[in-house]
């Protein structure tokens, strides 16, 4: 086995690209220690990118199978990530404590605008910025402060309900809003929301996910690149996932962000190992 690893990962039962067994032989070529699923757990309404609640059996047994089949190549791990949208419908709720999952990543890309919890409810910060930009103007008032400062309660109401081990792309709103006039990533007001999140984070000692997904495509990782030494410095443990959707990119990213996470102090990475979670040397 190798020292590769990816506990963020998608597939045809979500919104991936491939069979779940094409991404385990890329791993295994890339030369991985372990892997892990996390398909994009159902809502209460259905999306082109979610799972549906009707294949989520299938979805337990076709990786349980492949865990026993690649056992001797590489650990596979079961997950979800899991959509926090309120305080009823999230990782701590019995329906996803109640699952036979190894970990559960939760990740904020909806935020409800009012009742019921429909999609036409709510706005997507994870999609086109077509639609962003559009979503901004109708739901905030223009104000990509005021949507941004949504996504970071949000995100603080997700910490604080817990029933997850790894926080998913921490800081991604700020893919889209970057784009749009008015935005500073590095403006007071951005960073007092962003670090009273982390602060809660290292409070309940969660994972962080570094998301490389789009370090290749945009040079972005997810928490931002500049963020990494305020993780350090409040002792956040990290992991690097591909978030991939494409069997070919199970690696994408990772080496260049595994040296940038060194440069900025860190010396370890916190994973499951044969089930239980362990610091492994970058």
């Amino acid at each position: 086995m190798g020292k590769n690893s990816n506990f963020h990962s998608h597939c045809t039962f979500c919104d991936g690209r491939s069979h779940p067994e094409d991404f385990i032989l890329s791993a295994i070529a890339h030369k991985f220690r372990a892997y892990g699923f996390s398909s994009h757990s159902p809502l209460p309404f259905e999306t082109f990118w979610n799972m549906s609640k009707n294949d989520l059996p299938e979805y337990i047994r076709e990786i349980n199978r492949l865990k026993k089949k690649y056992a001797g190549y590489l650990e596979v791990y079961l997950a979800l990530e899991i959509d926090y949208l309120d305080k009823t419908y999230n990782a701590s709720i019995d329906y996803f404590q109640s699952m036979p999952l190894d970990y559960r990543i939760s990740s904020v890309h909806f935020l409800p605008r009012r009742e019921p919890l429909l999609e036409e409810n709510m706005v997507c910060i994870d999609g086109s910025y077509r639609d962003f930009e559009e979503a901004v103007e109708r739901h905030y008032d223009g104000s990509i402060r005021r949507m941004t400062e949504h996504f970071f309660e949000s995100s603080m109401y997700m910490v604080e309900a817990g029933g997850f081990d790894i926080v998913g792309h921490v800081d991604k709103i700020y893919m889209n809003a970057s784009r749009y006039p008015g935005f500073d990533i590095q403006a007071d007001w951005y960073r007092k929301a962003f670090f009273e999140l982390l602060d809660l984070i290292a409070e309940k000692d969660l994972i962080v996910e570094v998301n490389s997904k789009n370090k290749t495509g945009k040079g972005q990782t997810y928490p931002h690149i500049h963020s990494y030494k305020e993780l350090k410095r409040r002792h956040i443990p990290v992991m690097v996932n591909s978030d991939c959707h494409f069997p070919g990119l199970v690696n994408d990213g990772r080496t260049e962000t595994l040296d940038l996470l060194k440069e900025a102090g860190y010396r370890t990475t916190r994973e499951p190992v044969n089930g239980k979670w362990e610091e492994i040397e970058i």
